[in-house]
């Protein structure tokens, strides 16, 4: 007699973790559109912790912090692989972000991102980049930490691009600090993990990929903050990426600061 095949444990993974996801997404949808209308900024910062926690559990995605963010009047520049890295940020200390605004038009990820104080910025605009420093310039004003990904785009997890320096002006106009934090995903078994990276996929083709995964690592390292204030944008771009090449272990590269390399700047 013919017996059916048995489901691969990768789709079973699958079956499990998807509904019980997207569930989770909507209640963060819901509570962004219905909760934190009547919220303070505090209980915000709360929910928002507690729910990016419960969102890592149930893809089975553990964080591994090493040092701690800075607070207040601090502006976390970290290295960009995966949308999962928004959430593990969130997860250790309630952040907003600068994203580009293609993600405010992703299926439920885009509201939910921006109802939790997401700063949008239109990559093809170069002049968008000064209505953003403003806004970030206020949001540090109001106590908020605030996060960039400076190489403007993602990568595999396997090597830092150069960092742009155009979107750090505002922590110098404010006189605080830059905290460089390195992102990196591993493997049950402590290898890289390119599962993550969505650097040359979908939103959704990263997020099947991501559920099929065993396990994961999310390593976050943050390195000593370093003052900013009477420093270039530029130079403080090229040893935030020094900081978080050698907290990978990877070796120096990019552009000079200042060089035209340097210069143009868009943020995922």
């Amino acid at each position: 007699m013919h017996r059916p095949r048995p489901l691969p444990t990768r789709a079973l993974r699958r079956l499990w973790r998807i509904p019980r996801v997207t569930l989770h997404f909507l209640h963060g949808l819901g509570t962004v559109l219905f909760a934190f209308p009547s919220l303070d900024a505090h209980a915000r910062r709360v929910r928002i912790r507690r729910w990016s926690r419960r969102l890592l559990h149930l893809l089975n995605v553990d964080i591994r912090m090493s040092g701690a963010l800075a607070h207040p009047n601090v502006l976390v520049v970290a290295n960009h692989v995966s949308w999962l890295d928004i959430f593990a940020l969130h997860a250790v200390g309630p952040v907003r972000f600068i994203a580009k605004s293609e993600i405010a038009r992703w299926p439920l990820i885009g509201r939910l991102v921006g109802g939790v104080g997401t700063l949008f910025i239109e990559r093809a605009r170069r002049s968008d980049t000064h209505r953003v420093n403003r806004e970030v310039g206020g949001a540090l004003a109001a106590g908020d930490i605030v996060a960039v990904f400076p190489e403007g785009t993602v990568t595999d997890g396997t090597k830092v691009l150069p960092f742009k320096g155009s979107l750090l002006q505002p922590i110098v106009d404010a006189e605080g600090h830059v905290q460089p934090v390195a992102i990196r995903y591993l493997s049950r078994t402590g290898e890289i993990s390119r599962a993550p990276a969505y650097d040359d996929v979908t939103f959704l083709h990263s997020f099947w990929r991501i559920c099929g995964e065993p396990a994961l690592v999310v390593d976050l390292i943050a390195t000593p903050p370093l003052p900013a204030a009477g420093r270039q944008r530029r130079a403080l771009a090229g040893e935030s990426e020094a900081a978080i090449r050698a907290a990978l272990a990877l070796p120096a590269h990019g552009p000079a600061p200042g060089t035209r390399a340097d210069r143009t700047s868009v943020s995922p």
